[in-house]
């Protein structure tokens, strides 16, 4: 048997006026592009075995969103299993960031599929602040706990 394949992340998280906000990112290319429930992560990305989860979680932050990862404390949330197998793990981190500062990594598929096309997309095509709420609207399913697990934890 094959072992799951592993991403960490970051979830930022900010005290507004209104409330708690978490920073969440909107998955690129095409099967995303029309989609909101569903299409929206922790920014995260898949590391090796031989690799630390923490230091995937701050590689990875700078490779989707094109900035360095905040220092800060960072609030431990565990892992989820996805539907497709994936295990995440995350940790949460308060800071602020300006969404339009983001130049997402790229990656490249073959699209239309069949067609010997190559083209290139952005790993995340916009990321957002949004409320708790809003954000289990939109969220990849499992990783909704981290949600829930912030919430616990930031007071």
């Amino acid at each position: 048997m094959t072992e799951p394949k592993r991403s960490a992340g970051l979830l930022l998280f900010r005290h507004t006026g209104e409330g708690l906000e978490v920073l969440l990112g909107h998955m690129g290319g095409p099967y995303f592009a029309k989609k909101d429930a569903g299409a929206w992560t922790v920014p995260k990305g898949e590391y090796e075995p031989e690799e630390p989860a923490w230091e995937a979680a701050r590689r990875e932050f700078q490779e989707e969103l094109g900035l360095p990862p905040p220092d800060g404390e960072a609030i431990e949330l565990g892992e989820v299993r996805q539907t497709n197998g994936k295990i995440v793990t995350a940790w949460a981190i308060e800071a602020d960031l300006d969404p339009a500062a983001i130049e997402p990594g790229v990656f490249v598929m073959e699209w239309p599929p069949r067609s010997g096309r190559i083209q290139e997309f952005p790993e995340l095509d916009r990321v957002a602040w949004l409320t708790p709420d809003r954000a289990r609207e939109v969220i990849v399913k499992a990783q909704a706990a981290f949600l829930d697990r912030l919430a616990e934890r930031s007071g």
